[in-house]
C-alpha cells in the first residue's frame, strides 16, 4: 500500500501509539466533518493492511485462511457500525399503512429523498470455499496526514523519502491514496460489487454524520432493486435553510399590495372578476392582491416565524432541495476525490436519486383533502382545462422556481399569440376579400392576353400559356398583398413587446416568489471534470517524480564518491520544494484543445450535411420535374409543379425530423468533449450548440426557397445546368412567395404534430408499456409476496427528469417560424397558438404523471434562452425586410405603379414584368420537339431584360436596376424604422413595474418595523422577568429603580445583570456575566446555578 500526502495537509502528532485517523475530504461549502473513514481505515489495518508510511505490507502465504476469516469479521463489523444507526424495515412492517409510502415505518417521519441501487450480493466478501480472497487495497483520499510510523524510518521496507508502489514506482508526498484492486488476478464482477457496497456504506455513514436519518428494507435480495429512504430532521432543516438563505413567512398577517392609483385599483378588481371563471380551483392562492412578509431563515430568529408544525413548516419541495444539497456536497473518499450523489450515480454506485411525489395523482375523497399533485392533475394537467389559467404559484411550489418560470414564460408567450393570431387572420381575410379585384391576378387569368411562355424544360417541354397558372396567382395574392407589409412591421414590434412584457412578468414573479436578492448557489464540478482533472494530476505527479529523480541525483566524482556539497544541495532543494505552495489544479484551454478542434470540425461537418440534404432535395425536384414533363399523360404534365413541390416538402420534413434527433445527440457529445466544469456551463454550451444545429436544420430549406431559388437559373438560351443535364429550377409564375408559404406551413405543422403526438406522447407511453411488461414478467418469475407498491416503487417506474432544454428548444424553433418568415405566412401565429394550448397541457401531464419529481431548483430568470429570443427578434426584422423586398412582388408593383404606369394603376403590370425571347436563339436540342402551339417565334419569360431586337439583347434593362435600387432602399428603411420603433417601445415600457419598486421599499420598511417591535417586546419581557425581584442595597435599603438594573445603552440589546455585593455568608462572589442575545424560546428556561469558574461565563435567562 502506498500513501501520497495531500498538498493541503500538514503533519499532525500521532494519537497515541496506534494508527492516526483519516479526515474525510470535504468540499469548501461543507460544514460537516466525519471520523467514519477513520474507523473504516482502522478496521482495514487489522487485516494485514497496516498503513506504514512508505512500506508495503505483504501477507504471509501460510496465513491466508486466517486472513479470510479476519476480513469477513472486519467487514461484518464495519457493516454493523453503520447498520446499527440505520433502521431496517421488515416486509411485514413496510406493508403497513404509512400514508401511502410517504413516511418511514413509524408513520411520522417523512421520506424526503430516495436512493436506489441494484443489490448484487448480500455478503461483502466471498467465502474461502468459492475462491481465494486476495488483498484488497482501500481507495482513500484524505485531507488528513500520516506521520511516519515507528517501523518505517527508511531502514526497512522501501525506505527513503518516497514510497514504493507495487510496480516499483516512487510515490511523492502528495495525496493519500490507498488503491482498491484485486491482486489475485480474478476479474469477476463480484469484487466491483463489493467495492460498490463499501462505497455505499461509507456514503450513507457520512449522511448519518451530516444529520440525516436513513431507513432501508431488511429483506435479503441477491438481485433486484433496493431503496434507501432519507429523512431530514428539524435541526438539519434549520441549519441548511439558514445556509441556503431560504425565505420563509413571518408571523405577521398578509399585507395588501397597493395599486398605483384608485383608477388602476378599480380596473384591476374588475379584471379579476372577469377572469374568475377562468381561474383554476386552487386552495389558498398566493397570487392575490396580498402577500406574506418573508425573511431569510435564521435559527436565531425562530420566534419571528409562524411555526405551527415543524413537519409542515418547510414544504416537501423545500425539504427535498435541502436533502439534495447535502447529498450534492457529501464526500465519498473511496471514489477518488469525488463529491456528491451525481458522481456516484455516474459511476454506477447508485442507479437513481429523487424526491417523492405527494402520493397518487388520481383525486379521491373530499376536494379539500387533495394533495398538491392531485390538484395539479385536476386543474392543470387535463386537456379539458385548456381554457383556464395556469396555477403558476402551485407549480412553483411543487416543482420549484426553474420549472415554474418555464411554464410562466410559455403562458405569457401563448397569451401574446392571441393578438398576433387575430391580426394574422385579418391580413389573410384581406387577401381573400381582395383576390377578385386584384388586377395582376386578373391579367394572369385572362386568356385573351395570350401570353405564350417559354418551355419549363429542354426538349420534352412545350410552350405554355400563362393563364394556366391562374390558380397559383390567386393563391399568391392571399399572402402577397399590401397588408403583408403592415403585418411584418406589426410582428417585429410584437416580438419586442413580448420580450418587454416577459421581463416585467419575470420581475413580478421574482417579487411574489421572494427571489429578489438571491445569490447563485455554489456549484460543484461535474463528474467527468473531476475524473479528467484527477487523471491530469496523476500524470503531473508522475512526471514530477521522474524529474525529481533525475534532478536530485548527486553528482558523483570519478572515484564514485559523493561530495558533502552535493548532499547539502540535495537537502536544500528538497526542503524548498516541500515549502512551495501548491497551485490550485484546474483544466486549461490546452487540456480542452482537442475537444475544441473536434467541436469546430464536427459543427462544420454538420452544416455540410444539412446543406447536402437540401441540395439532394433540389436534385430530386429537378429530376422529377424533368421526368414528369416527358410523360405522355397530359394530367401528369399539368400537375408537375404541385406534385413536385408537395413531395419535396414532405421529404424535407422527414429529413429535418431525423437530423433533429441526430443533432441533439451530437450536441451532447460535443459538449462533453469540452469538459465544462459545472452543470450551468454545460447546459449553456449544450443549448448554444443544439440551437445552432437545429436552427440550420429547420430553416435551411426555407432560406433556400426564400432567397436562392430562381435567382441563379439563367434565361432561355443560357440556362444554368446541374451535372450538365438538368436545368436549375425556377419560381412559379406567381412568384416564390407561395412556395415559401407552402414550405413553411408544412414544415411547421408537420414538425409540431409529429413531435407532439409521436415523440412526446407515443414514445414515452411505449417505453412505459415495455417497462410494465418487464416488471410483470420478473414478478411472475420471482413469485414475490403480493403487497401494495410503495410510493418510491411507483416513482422509480417513472421516467427520469432530463432538464428543460428540449421543451425550450421546441418553443424557440416555433418562435422562429412565427417571427422570421411571418411575412410569407400570416396564419403562423394562429397555428402556433393552437399548438401551444395543447403543449401546455401536454407538458403539464408529463410532469405530473409521467416523470419523477425533479429537485426544486431556484432560478431568477430563464437564462440564456432570453438572449436567444432577443437575438431572433432582431434577426427577424432583417429577414422580413428581405422577404418583402426580394421574395414578394410588393416592390416591383410599387415601382411600376408610381414610375411606369400610364394611368397610375396596376393595369399592364404582368406585361411589364415579362421579357421577350426569340425561339431561334435556343441552343441545339433545347427547343421543343413537338409543339402544339403552332409556329411560335417569340416566347415570354419573367425577368427584366432587353428584348432580342435591342442592341444589348438579353442584358438587364434599366427597369431591373430601378427595382433593385428600390428593394435595397426598402430594406434599409424598413430595418431602421422597425429598430427605432422597437427602441421606443422598449424605452416606454420600464423593465421593473413601478408597483414592484414601491412594494420592495414597503417590504423593507415592514421588516425593519417587525424587528424593532420584536426587540422592544423582548426587552420588556426581560425587564419584567428581572423586575420581579426588587434589588436590595448592602445596608438593607431598597434601591430606587434604575440603580440595581442599569438601563441598556444605545447599542445594547439586552440589559446587564446587577453586580452582587460580597456578603459574609460566603455566597457566590463574582459578578455575573452579561446576557448574550438569544432567541425568544430561551427566555422560558430555568436559570441554572452560576458557574464558579470566572473564566467561563454563561448567563441563562
Amino acid at each position: 500500500m502506498a500513501f501520497r500526502r495531500s498538498p493541503s495537509s500538514t503533519w499532525t502528532e500521532s494519537r497515541g501509539k496506534g494508527f492516526n485517523p483519516v479526515a474525510t475530504a470535504l468540499s469548501e461549502s461543507s460544514s460537516i466533518h466525519s471520523d467514519v473513514l477513520y474507523h473504516l481505515t482502522r478496521d482495514v489495518s487489522r487485516v494485514g493492511l497496516e498503513p506504514l508510511s512508505y512500506s508495503i505490507p505483504e501477507a504471509e502465504p501460510d496465513k491466508e485462511d486466517d486472513w479470510n476469516e479476519e476480513a469477513q469479521s472486519l467487514l461484518k463489523g464495519h457493516s454493523m457500525q453503520t447498520d446499527d444507526k440505520i433502521p431496517v424495515v421488515s416486509p411485514s412492517l413496510r406493508a403497513q399503512d404509512n400514508n401511502e409510502g410517504l413516511h418511514f415505518s413509524d408513520g411520522r417521519r417523512k421520506v424526503d429523498y430516495v436512493l436506489v441501487f441494484h443489490q448484487r450480493r448480500h455478503t461483502s466478501v466471498r467465502s474461502p470455499a468459492s475462491t481465494s480472497v486476495s488483498h484488497d487495497r482501500l481507495s482513500i483520499v484524505s485531507n488528513g496526514n500520516f506521520p511516519p510510523s515507528r517501523g518505517s524510518d527508511g531502514k526497512e521496507g522501501g525506505g527513503g523519502g518516497s514510497g514504493q508502489v507495487p510496480g516499483g514506482e516512487a510515490v511523492s508526498i502528495g495525496e493519500v491514496f490507498m488503491e482498491l484492486d484485486s491482486g489475485g488476478g480474478n476479474e469477476a464482477a463480484e469484487p466491483a460489487d463489493h467495492e460498490m457496497h463499501l462505497i455505499r456504506q461509507e456514503f450513507e455513514a457520512n449522511l448519518l454524520e451530516a444529520g440525516l436519518e436513513i431507513e432501508r428494507d431488511g429483506e435479503v435480495k441477491v438481485h433486484g432493486l433496493s431503496f434507501t429512504r432519507l429523512h431530514a430532521p428539524w435541526p438539519v432543516l434549520c441549519r441548511e435553510a439558514e445556509f441556503l438563505k431560504i425565505k420563509v413567512p413571518t408571523k405577521t398577517q398578509r399585507y395588501e399590495i397597493k395599486e398605483e392609483s384608485a383608477f388602476s385599483s378599480s380596473m384591476s378588481s374588475v379584471w379579476r372578476k372577469l377572469k374568475q371563471p377562468f381561474q383554476p380551483k386552487v386552495h389558498p392562492q398566493d397570487h392575490g392582491p396580498s402577500k406574506f412578509l418573508t425573511h431569510c431563515f435564521s435559527r436565531d430568529k425562530l420566534h419571528l416565524y409562524n411555526i405551527t408544525s415543524k413537519d409542515t413548516f418547510f414544504d416537501n419541495a423545500t425539504r427535498g432541495r435541502i436533502v439534495y444539497e447535502i447529498l450534492r456536497r457529501t464526500v465519498c473518499a473511496r471514489t477518488c476525490q469525488t463529491i456528491g450523489i451525481t458522481t456516484l450515480i455516474a459511476k454506477g454506485v447508485y442507479d437513481a436519486a429523487f424526491p417523492l411525489h405527494d402520493g397518487d395523482y388520481n383525486a379521491t375523497g373530499h376536494p379539500e383533502e387533495r394533495n398538491d399533485r392531485q390538484v395539479l392533475h385536476e386543474e392543470w394537467a387535463r386537456y379539458s382545462a385548456f381554457y383556464k389559467y395556469q396555477p403558476i404559484d402551485l407549480v412553483r411550489k411543487y416543482f420549484g422556481e426553474k420549472i415554474g418560470l418555464y411554464f410562466a414564460w410559455l403562458g405569457v408567450y401563448t397569451q401574446l399569440l392571441v393578438p398576433a393570431s387575430i391580426v394574422g387572420i385579418i391580413v389573410f381575410g384581406y387577401g381573400v376579400a381582395t383576390v377578385d379585384t386584384n388586377i395582376p391576378s386578373l391579367e394572369m387569368c385572362d386568356e385573351r392576353l395570350n401570353f405564350t411562355m417559354c418551355p419549363l424544360c429542354d426538349g420534352a417541354c412545350d410552350f405554355w400559356q400563362l393563364s394556366t397558372a391562374c390558380g397559383t396567382a390567386r393563391a399568391s395574392h392571399l399572402f402577397d398583398n399590401p397588408a403583408t407589409v403592415f403585418f411584418a412591421i406589426f410582428m417585429s414590434l410584437w416580438a419586442v413587446l413580448f420580450l418587454e412584457h416577459w421581463k416585467r412578468r419575470q420581475i413580478s414573479l421574482s417579487f411574489s416568489w421572494d427571489l429578489t436578492g438571491i445569490e447563485d448557489d455554489e456549484e460543484h464540478p461535474r463528474p467527468k471534470y473531476e475524473t479528467i482533472l484527477l487523471q491530469k494530476r496523476q500524470r503531473k505527479q508522475k512526471n514530477k517524480k521522474k524529474k525529481k529523480k533525475k534532478k536530485n541525483l548527486p553528482v558523483k566524482q570519478k572515484d564514485g564518491t559523493v561530495t558533502e556539497k552535493d548532499r547539502w544541495r540535495r537537502k536544500l532543494l528538497f526542503a524548498m520544494a516541500a515549502g512551495t505552495p501548491v497551485a490550485i489544479e484546474k483544466l486549461t484551454w490546452k487540456d480542452r484543445l482537442h475537444g475544441y478542434c473536434i467541436n469546430v470540425s464536427s459543427i462544420l461537418f454538420m452544416f455540410g450535411l444539412t446543406f447536402s440534404a437540401v441540395f439532394g432535395v433540389i436534385i430530386y425536384r429537378i429530376t422529377v420535374s424533368a421526368l414528369m414533363a416527358m410523360s405522355p399523360d397530359p394530367e401528369t404534365k399539368s400537375n408537375v409543379r404541385v406534385t413536385v413541390t408537395a413531395t419535396a416538402v414532405i421529404i424535407n420534413l422527414v429529413v429535418i425530423l431525423i437530423l433533429d434527433e441526430i443533432y441533439g445527440a451530437v450536441a451532447v457529445w460535443l459538449t462533453e468533449l469540452e469538459i465544462p466544469k459545472t452543470e450551468t456551463k454545460f447546459e449553456e454550451r449544450l443549448i448554444l450548440k443544439a440551437f445552432l444545429l437545429k436552427f440550420m436544420n429547420a430553416y435551411a430549406p426555407i432560406f433556400y426557397v426564400a432567397f436562392f431559388k430562381g435567382r441563379f437559373a439563367g434565361r432561355p438560351g443560357s440556362y444554368v445546368y446541374v451535372f450538365n443535364d438538368y436545368r436549375m429550377e425556377e419560381c412559379a409564375p406567381g412568384g416564390c412567395l407561395i412556395e415559401l408559404c407552402i414550405q413553411l406551413s408544412i414544415i411547421m405543422l408537420g414538425k409540431q404534430l409529429i413531435q407532439n403526438n409521436i415523440f412526446e406522447i407515443g414514445i414515452p407511453k411505449l417505453k412505459k408499456l415495455v417497462r410494465t411488461l418487464k416488471d410483470k414478467g420478473s414478478a411472475e418469475k420471482e413469485e414475490e409476496e403480493e403487497r401494495p407498491p410503495q410510493q418510491w416503487n411507483l416513482d422509480y417506474a417513472l421516467a427520469p427528469f432530463e432538464g428543460l432544454t428540449p421543451e425550450y428548444m421546441e418553443m424557440i424553433i416555433q418562435f422562429g417560424f412565427v417571427s422570421l418568415f411571418v411575412a410569407s405566412f400570416p396564419l403562423a401565429p394562429l397555428f402556433a397558438l393552437l399548438n401551444n394550448v395543447i403543449e401546455i397541457r401536454l407538458d403539464a401531464k408529463k410532469f405530473v404523471t409521467e416523470l419523477r419529481r425533479p429537485v426544486a431548483a431556484r432560478a431568477k430568470d430563464i437564462g440564456i434562452w432570453y438572449n436567444i429570443l432577443s437575438g431572433m427578434g432582431k434577426f427577424s426584422v432583417i429577414i422580413n425586410a428581405f422577404v418583402i423586398s426580394f421574395t414578394s412582388d410588393f416592390i416591383p408593383r410599387l415601382v411600376y405603379q408610381y414610375m411606369y404606369s400610364q394611368s397610375g394603376t396596376m393595369h399592364g403590370f404582368i406585361d411589364h414584368t415579362l421579357s421577350y425571347f426569340n425561339v431561334s436563339n435556343f441552343k441545339p436540342g433545347t427547343a421543343p420537339q413537338n409543339s402544339d402551339h403552332g409556329d411560335v417565334t417569340v416566347c415570354r419569360y419573367k425577368d427584366y431584360r432587353e428584348p432580342p431586337w435591342s442592341p444589348d439583347a438579353y442584358h438587364f434593362s434599366k427597369h431591373y436596376w430601378c427595382v433593385l435600387a428600390a428593394r435595397l432602399a426598402f430594406v434599409i428603411l424598413f430595418q431602421n424604422l422597425v429598430m427605432f420603433l422597437s427602441l421606443v417601445v422598449a424605452w416606454v415600457i420600464p423593465d421593473i413595474p413601478k408597483t414592484i419598486v414601491e412594494q420592495l421599499k414597503r417590504e423593507k420598511k415592514l421588516l425593519v418595523d417587525l424587528f424593532l417591535r420584536e426587540e422592544k417586546d423582548k426587552f420588556q419581557l426581560i425587564q419584567s422577568l428581572f423586575g420581579k425581584d426588587t434589588p436590595v442595597a448592602p445596608g438593607g435599603h431598597v434601591l430606587p429603580p434604575g440603580q440595581g438594573f442599569p438601563l441598556p445603552g444605545r447599542y445594547s440589546t439586552l440589559p446587564q445583570y446587577p453586580t452582587r455585593a460580597p456578603t459574609g455568608d460566603g455566597g457566590g462572589g463574582g459578578p455575573r456575566a452579561r446576557c448574550r442575545a438569544a432567541s425568544f424560546s430561551l427566555y422560558t428556561r430555568k436559570v441554572p446555578p452560576s458557574p464558579r469558574n470566572e473564566n467561563s461565563r454563561h448567563t441563562a435567562v
